[in-house]
């Protein structure tokens, strides 16, 4: 019978490739199934643009003094123009109603697949300053109801007095 000894260097790198190999094959399965879900990379398409935020209702009638963003109240939000850079998520509003602090603010967003089954979406806002830097770093989590080429339905839901309190926020594209 004639045994032959493996060097112990050749025994450990064999095994050692086979570790690297394996090790960047499971990285590679790993990296391809963490990535943007094709709705959502859809989604960014159609965001890309200029929206008209045309207005603000609620869940039940009343009046309500609600301020927006932790920004301004909701009569001076509508009719604000919004800007949405998808290849960076960044964007832009600007409020130009006379009765209201105007000009330009800044945020980043992220649209978030909630429920891939359902078609849930979540729209997350931070306002930034100029350089995309937040300042309090407080953002805003809404449900994003409705997107289509043409209109926009964001959600979310608050208490009000002890009681769930929903506020809509419908816009209108006005181009690419």
């Amino acid at each position: 019978m004639d045994i032959r000894v493996v060097p112990f260097s050749l025994f450990h790198k064999y095994f050692t490739m086979k570790k690297i190999i394996l090790l960047a094959i499971v990285a590679a399965t790993t990296l391809m199934s963490c990535g943007t879900p094709k709705t959502v990379q859809e989604s960014r398409k159609v965001l890309k643009g200029y929206w008209n935020l045309d207005n603000i209702s609620y869940d039940r009638s009343g009046t309500f003094n609600i301020t927006v963003f932790n920004d301004t109240s909701a009569e001076c939000f509508e009719g604000s123009i919004w800007r949405f850079i998808p290849n960076n998520n960044t964007g832009r509003y600007t409020i130009d109603n006379m009765d209201c602090p105007t000009g330009e603010r800044n945020f980043i967003f992220t649209i978030v697949e909630i429920d891939p089954a359902s078609g849930l979406y979540d729209f997350m806002v931070k306002p930034t300053n100029a350089k995309g830097k937040s300042e309090d770093n407080s953002g805003y989590r809404l449900h994003l109801a409705q997107l289509s080429e043409n209109n926009m339905r964001w959600e979310q839901t608050v208490s009000l007095e002890g009681r769930p309190f929903k506020i809509m926020m419908d816009f209108s594209k006005i181009q690419e």
